[in-house]
C-alpha cells in the first residue's frame, strides 16, 4: 500500500469513528401526550409535564418544528434533543420515527416518557424493551419500529377508575391530592431522564425503579 492509500484509509476510519461517537453522544427524549388545552394536566399527559421540568432544569427552550414541539440541550458533552409529538397520542410512531432519523439516533438513545395504568401513582419504571401493554403511543411506536425493543419510562397514574371507565380516567385531571404530590415525583422523574443520558439504562433502573 502506498502512502496515499495508507492516508486515505486512516483518515477513512478516523472520519467514521467520529462519526460513530458522535452518534453515541446524541439522544432523544420523548415526552408522549395530547395537545390542546383540553387535555393539559391530564393523567395520559405525564410525559409532557416530564420533558417541560427536564428541559426546564436544564435551561433550554422548545420550538415548534416538523411533528411537534423541539428542545436541543447540551448535557455534558451530549445532544440532547427533546421532543413532545404533535400527532396526538394515536399517531405518536410518526413523529418519533421522523426525528430519530432525521438526527440519526440510535434506539438505545431514545427513550420514551408516557403514563402507566398497571403501576401505583407516583412509582417509576424504566425498561430497555416491552409490549405497548394497552398504551397506544406505545403500540403506534412499536408498529413503526416493528419492534419494541427501544427504552421506556412509565410513570404510574395507578388504575382507581370503575370499570369501563379507564378512557375518561386516563383523559382526567389529576386529584388534589396527587397533584400535590407531583411536587415531589416530577423533580426524581427527570433525575431519572438526566440519569439515562449521563449514567446509561441499566444504572438508571438500578437506581430509579420503584420510587
Amino acid at each position: 500500500m502506498n502512502i496515499f492509500n495508507f492516508l486515505k484509509k486512516l483518515f477513512s476510519f478516523s472520519y467514521k469513528t467520529e462519526i460513530e461517537t458522535d452518534t453515541m453522544k446524541k439522544f432523544l427524549i420523548v415526552g408522549l401526550g395530547n395537545i390542546g388545552e383540553k387535555y393539559h394536566n391530564t393523567r395520559h399527559n405525564i410525559g409532557f409535564r416530564i420533558v417541560d421540568a427536564f428541559v426546564k432544569e436544564h435551561e433550554g427552550s422548545f420550538e415548534t418544528e416538523k411533528l411537534g414541539d423541539i428542545a436541543k440541550l447540551k448535557i455534558k458533552g451530549k445532544t440532547v434533543i427533546v421532543l413532545k409529538p404533535n400527532t396526538y397520542m394515536n399517531l405518536s410512531g410518526k413523529a418519533v420515527k421522523y426525528w430519530m432519523q432525521k438526527e440519526n439516533i440510535q434506539v438505545e438513545n431514545l427513550l420514551v416518557i408516557t403514563d402507566d395504568l398497571n403501576i401505583d401513582f407516583g412509582k417509576l419504571r424504566v425498561k430497555g424493551k416491552g409490549s405497548s401493554g394497552g398504551h397506544n403511543g406505545l403500540k403506534d411506536i412499536q408498529d413503526k419500529f416493528n419492534t419494541g425493543a427501544y427504552p421506556r419510562f412509565r410513570f404510574g397514574v395507578g388504575a382507581d377508575y370503575s370499570k369501563g371507565r379507564q378512557v375518561d380516567y386516563v383523559l382526567g385531571k389529576w386529584s388534589a391530592d396527587e397533584e400535590s404530590a407531583m411536587i415531589e415525583r416530577i423533580p426524581t422523574s427527570v433525575n431519572a431522564v438526566t440519569s439515562f443520558i449521563n449514567a446509561g439504562l441499566a444504572n438508571t433502573m438500578n437506581e430509579f425503579n420503584g420510587k
